[in-house]
Parts: C-alpha cells; sequence; structure tokens
C-alpha cells in the first residue's frame, strides 16, 4: 500500500503540475496561440495522460480489476491518442499544402502571364541566336571562316536578335494603339488587358536586350576587322586567308575581304565604309538614349530624357542602312555549284588554272534584311504621331485655375469632342513653354462631368513655368485671354480603367499619386447620384499616404461630398476611408491631439479620423480577405516603387477564405 500512495502522490504532482502549466499560461495568451499551444505540446500532453493514468492504476477500482482488462484498457487509450495525434499532424500538413496551392494560384493569377510572355519572348531571342548561329557555319561561308574564324557566327547571330528586338521596341510606346487593343481585349480577358499596362517595362526590357546583343556584336566585329587586316598584311601566296583577299583586287567586284589594300588601317575603314560608319552613329545614339533613361535623370532632367530619346530617329535611319554595306560576304550559290570549298580549299595555289576542277570563288553580299523587320513597327509609329499631332492641334480652352496647398494647381479645360474613362491619363503640352515638350498627366475629372481636369504639383523647371503663367505667384485674378495656350492629346488607357469590373476594390494612393483615384472616387459619386443600379462593385476601401497636412485639403472637400452622400442614402459602408499621415511636426502633433476628440477629423474634416504612422498591410489584407471570402479583389496602386513590391508580395500571400487578390499598378 505503501508503493501505491507513492504512485498515488507522484500522479497528483504531476498532474498538478501540468494543470498549473496550463492554467496560469492559458489565460494570458490569444485564443489562437493557445490553440496553437495545446495542439504542438504532445510531451507536455503525455506528462499528464501518464499522471492520469497512474492515478486511475493505483485507485482502490483498479488494484482489484483484472491485470487483462487493464492492460487491454490502457492499449485502446494509447491507441486513440497515437491516432488523434497522428490526425492532428495530417491535418497540419494538408492546411500547409493547401496555402502553398493558394499562394502559388494568386502568384499565377498575377504573374502568370507576364512570365508566359517573357518566357515566349526569351525563347524567341534563343531560338534566333542558335539557328544564326549554325547558319553561318555551313559551307557558304567556309572561305569567310577561314579568315574570321567563329567570330563570323558570334557577330551575325546577336544581329539577328538586334533586328527581332527593335521590331518590338516601338510598339510598348505606342499608346493609340495600346488604348485600342485595351478597349478589344478587356471584353474578352481582363488578365490579358492587364499586360498592357505593364508596356514601360517591357519596353525597358527590350531596351535592355538590344544593349546587350549591340555589346556582342560590336566586339565580335572588332576581332573581324582585325583578322581582315591581319590576312591583308601577311603578303604570303602560300598562304590561304592572304589569297583569299586578294580576290577581286582588279575588277573589285567579286572579293571576300572589306579592306581592300594592307597600306589602311581598321579605323579609316571604319569610317568611311557604311557599315562602319553607321555602326558608330547607331551605337552613340543608343549610348545617349541609354543613359539619359536612368531613374535619376529622368526624375532630375526630364528635358534631357525627352530630346534625347527621340535620337531613336537617328538609330532606326542607321540601322536600315547599316546592312547595306554588305560588309560580311560568303560565296555564291552558282560559284559552291562549281567550287566546292571542302574539296577545293587545299588546292588554292592553282585556283583557275587550265586543267584544275577549282576555279577561282566567287563572293557577294547578303542582302539588306533589317528594313524588313522594322519597316512595319515604323509605319505605326509614323501613324501614332500623326494621329497625336492631328488632336494636339485641336482647341483647348482654361475654364478655371485652381491653386491648392503644397503648390499644387488644378486646370480645368474643355476640348471638342473630348470623352474619356475612370483613371486615364493625358500629355499636356504648352507651346508659349516649350514647342517639344509633352508630359504626362493623370485626369482627375469624373466621365460624368463636361470639361477634364488635371493636377498638377509644381516640382520641376516646366511645371514652375505652367504655375507662373497661370498666375500661381500672383494675388489677382488673370482674365481669361491672358492664360496660356495649351495642346491635349489622349486620353490614354490604364489600369485604373478596370475599376469597376471588380466586386470588392482597394485604392491606394502615395501622395500626388491619389489623382487617378480622384476620378475614380468622382465617378461613383455621380453614379449614385444618378441611382444607377449597373454598378458591379459593391465595396471600396480606399487608402491615402500623405507626408503633410496640407497635401489633404485639394481632395477633402470631394471626401466630404462622398460621406454625406454614402451617409444620405444608407450606404456608408460601401466606401471606406483609410487616411494616413505619414510625417508630422511636433506642433501639429499637439494641436492634432488636443482636437482628436472632435466630432470631424481636424486635418480632413470626414468623420473618419486620420490615421498616423503606416498602414499594417499584413493586417488590412487579413481583414479584407476574411470580409469577402470568395471574392476577386482588385488592387489599384498609383504611388512608388517600394510601396508597389509592398502590396504585391501581400496579393501574392494573402489567400484566406478563398480570396483572390489582382495587383494593378499605374505606368507612364
Amino acid at each position: 500500500m505503501g508503493g501505491c500512495s507513492r504512485v498515488r502522490n507522484t500522479a497528483a504532482v504531476g498532474l498538478c503540475h501540468g494543470c498549473v502549466f496550463y492554467v496560469t499560461l492559458l489565460p494570458v495568451l490569444p485564443p489562437l496561440q493557445a490553440t496553437v499551444l495545446i495542439q504542438s505540446s504532445p510531451g507536455l500532453l503525455g506528462v499528464l495522460w501518464i499522471s492520469l493514468r497512474a492515478t486511475w492504476d493505483s485507485s482502490p477500482a483498479g488494484l482489484h480489476n483484472d491485470q487483462t482488462t487493464r492492460e487491454r484498457q490502457w492499449r485502446r487509450s494509447t491507441l486513440r491518442y497515437q491516432r488523434g495525434h497522428r490526425a492532428e499532424f495530417v491535418r497540419r500538413r494538408v492546411s500547409k499544402a493547401q496555402l502553398k496551392l493558394n499562394i502559388m494560384g494568386n502568384f499565377a493569377a498575377n504573374e502568370g502571364l507576364s512570365i508566359f510572355v517573357i518566357l515566349v519572348w526569351l525563347g524567341i531571342n534563343v531560338f534566333l541566336f542558335v539557328h544564326f548561329y549554325m547558319a553561318f557555319l555551313f559551307d557558304r561561308y567556309y572561305y569567310t571562316r577561314v579568315i574570321l574564324g567563329h567570330a563570323l557566327s558570334w557577330a551575325r547571330a546577336p544581329a539577328a536578335c538586334l533586328n527581332f528586338n527593335c521590331m518590338l521596341i516601338l510598339l510598348p510606346v505606342c499608346r493609340n494603339l495600346l488604348s485600342f487593343l485595351r478597349g478589344s481585349i478587356q471584353h474578352c480577358s481582363r488578365t490579358a488587358a492587364r499586360q498592357l499596362d505593364r508596356n514601360i517595362t517591357f519596353h525597358k526590357l527590350v531596351a535592355y536586350m538590344i544593349a546587350f546583343h549591340t555589346a556582342i556584336h560590336i566586339i565580335a566585329h572588332l576581332f573581324n576587322f582585325e583578322r581582315f587586316m591581319d590576312s591583308q598584311l601577311m603578303i604570303n601566296s602560300s598562304s590561304l586567308p592572304y589569297v583569299l583577299s586578294q580576290i577581286g583586287n582588279n575588277d573589285n567586284r567579286s572579293y571576300l575581304n572589306p579592306i581592300r589594300s594592307n597600306e589602311t588601317n581598321p579605323t579609316i575603314v571604319m569610317f568611311t565604309s557604311i557599315a562602319g560608319l553607321t555602326g558608330v552613329v547607331i551605337t552613340l545614339a543608343l549610348i545617349l538614349i541609354i543613359t539619359s533613361s536612368m531613374e535619376v535623370i529622368r526624375r532630375s532632367y526630364f528635358e534631357v530624357f525627352w530630346f534625347t530619346h527621340h535620337l531613336f530617329i537617328v538609330f532606326f535611319i542607321g540601322l536600315v542602312l547599316h546592312g547595306a554595306g554588305c560588309i560580311v560576304r560568303g560565296q555564291t550559290i552558282e560559284s559552291e555549284k562549281v567550287h566546292n570549298p571542302i574539296e577545293c580549299h587545299s588546292q588554292f595555289e592553282t585556283w583557275g588554272q587550265n586543267g584544275t576542277n577549282c576555279p577561282e570563288p566567287v563572293f557577294a553580299g547578303n542582302p539588306p534584311m533589317t528594313w524588313k523587320w522594322v519597316v512595319g513597327p515604323m509605319f505605326l509609329y509614323v501613324c501614332e504621331r500623326l494621329v497625336r499631332f492631328y488632336r494636339s492641334q485641336q482647341k483647348v480652352v482654361i475654364t478655371k485655375v485652381v491653386m491648392h496647398p503644397s503648390k499644387t494647381l488644378e486646370l480645368q479645360m474643355k476640348k471638342k469632342g473630348f470623352k474619356m474613362e475612370v483613371g486615364q491619363y493625358v500629355f499636356i503640352q504648352c507651346p508659349s513653354i516649350s514647342q517639344l515638350e509633352w508630359h504626362p498627366f493623370t485626369l482627375t475629372s469624373a466621365p460624368e462631368e463636361d470639361h477634364l481636369s488635371v493636377h498638377i504639383r509644381i516640382v520641376g523647371d516646366w511645371t514652375q513655368a505652367i504655375y507662373t503663367a497661370c498666375g500661381g505667384d500672383k494675388t489677382v485674378v488673370l482674365d481669361a485671354w491672358t492664360l496660356p495656350k495649351m495642346a491635349v492629346d489622349g486620353p490614354f488607357g490604364t489600369a485604373s480603367e478596370d475599376v469597376f469590373r471588380y466586386e470588392v476594390v482597394m485604392l491606394v494612393g502615395a501622395g500626388i499619386g491619389v489623382t487617378p483615384f480622384a476620378s475614380v472616387l468622382k465617378s461613383v459619386w455621380y453614379k449614385h447620384v444618378q441611382e444607377n443600379k449597373n454598378v458591379f462593385t459593391k465595396k471600396i476601401y480606399f487608402y491615402w499616404l500623405c507626408p503633410e497636412t496640407q497635401a489633404f485639403e485639394w481632395f477633402a472637400d470631394l471626401l466630404q461630398s462622398l460621406e454625406r452622400q454614402m451617409t444620405e442614402k444608407n450606404m456608408s459602408d460601401f466606401l471606406s476611408y483609410n487616411i494616413y499621415l505619414t510625417r508630422w511636426k511636433d506642433a501639429e502633433a499637439a494641436h492634432l491631439r488636443v482636437q482628436y476628440e472632435a466630432e470631424d477629423d481636424p486635418i480632413t474634416g470626414l468623420k473618419q479620423k486620420t490615421r498616423y504612422g503606416k498602414p499594417n498591410w499584413e493586417n488590412e489584407f487579413s481583414a479584407i480577405a476574411t470580409q469577402h471570402p470568395g471574392s476577386k479583389v482588385g488592387v489599384f496602386l498609383c504611388g512608388p516603387t517600394a510601396l508597389a513590391t509592398a502590396l504585391g508580395k501581400q496579393c501574392h500571400s494573402h489567400t484566406e477564405s478563398g480570396a483572390e487578390f489582382i495587383f494593378n499598378k499605374e505606368n507612364f
């Protein structure tokens, strides 16, 4: 009995210790963490189980039970415990696998088609490179390879890839073509239409590929010129490269070596031949275009970017003329029929003599092919520019100028026949400031309004000149006839056009990046005023991140009108405001702290209070996914790259309740 007593005491102590641990720990944990603790603590549960078993075995009833019965019951209890743990383990594994599948599904929905397009593009580049590399290993170019070696193929393969990519480089910047395609495709496939919003990204990728293949092409041809020169300088009739270089010296028709004399040098040939001169011009134009397109230059010196980018005209003219020099030559088909280079190359000393089966080979250059690749895109781009020129000549009247805080200028204009959709943008030119500069601005007006409006933040020379011309630095109101003349080209489509195609929408704007959503929210207001029942969207979450309080003022009137309208129609849940002030001064913070308890927000005047800091996107996405299970949520951003990266990751990783987040970003 003493042993049984000790067992009971030990079991009681173990049981008490386990219970005390759970009783003291679980109440201070959140429910989710407490559940995880219980599910992930088999050791602790085992201790409690052993304690309970010891207590049961040492009870008076247990001591009188049959030994076999006790063992059988113990085995059954242990088996049930193990099965339960095994089932829980399997459930966890299945849950993790399902989560990974959902994340992969979201990633495929957002990036799948883009990755497919990029892979196809890369595949075509690889195919062209390999195909043309092998094409110059045929017998027709045997004698050319005697002089140049494999540098011939290394020069011609990237040339073919250059033709292909130069064909593509103009298409992403044909904005009218893209707008037409967007309107046609989005009725069939919203995913395909979204790819058109990444036109600038694809334009940059193609430009990088052009630069890459240009570098290979130039390096290979530098070796080629050096070897052409070396073969002329051999002056050895027993050397096949020298003999090949002398062919065509008399009539200068059937030559193989473009360096016709050993008294010159490759540099002179480079700047006196068509291929060499156009190659230098193309390379210089490409270097200037790429370097001026760097983000730091484009943001700080837009005029430099704008003017140097138009060197593409020089680039394409030089590209078409580059192949006319026929610097790479091979044996003609007729000559190859009577002069097999594999059999005759060892008999070069007797070529053309009586009694020989190997006449002197005849060579010719390849006809220019580049123009066949680029003539179509060049024609489309010319048509694009003609359409832009025609629209830019249409009369535009400035009807209202509003000076907002934070040096933001609002221009309201009218143009005959102008039609737009939400979130679109236009290019604006002011001839009195510059005849050549066109700058993109998002339309802040709604399609339902009878005018078009833009908000211009004063951050550079051109915008400062507009600000001054419109009287921003004056206290008196200017007469309408004194305002500068404006030219407007557009509108052009963007990702925001698809806002009303989603049942649930997240709009995220940073600073002046809220402008495309001004058009969206205005359109929402008009649709509900007009009691339009065809609005597919059921919920809009609006996020605005701004670093200064003054920036809220120009948009506050619209937000207040929307809030009031939604309240009157008992639709307060339709539009959710989430406004964040990301930076503030100590004096502002003290004032806002005092006014925070007021009914209206002291910054925006809205019922919804302004928040301070930055959103916790993890929590925001989780909450939206939970509230809208099984929905496709359109996420629209107009803001910096860092914010786009963060939101893109959230769209890929959140799959709660079967929700699917589709990411869209504004690009200009």
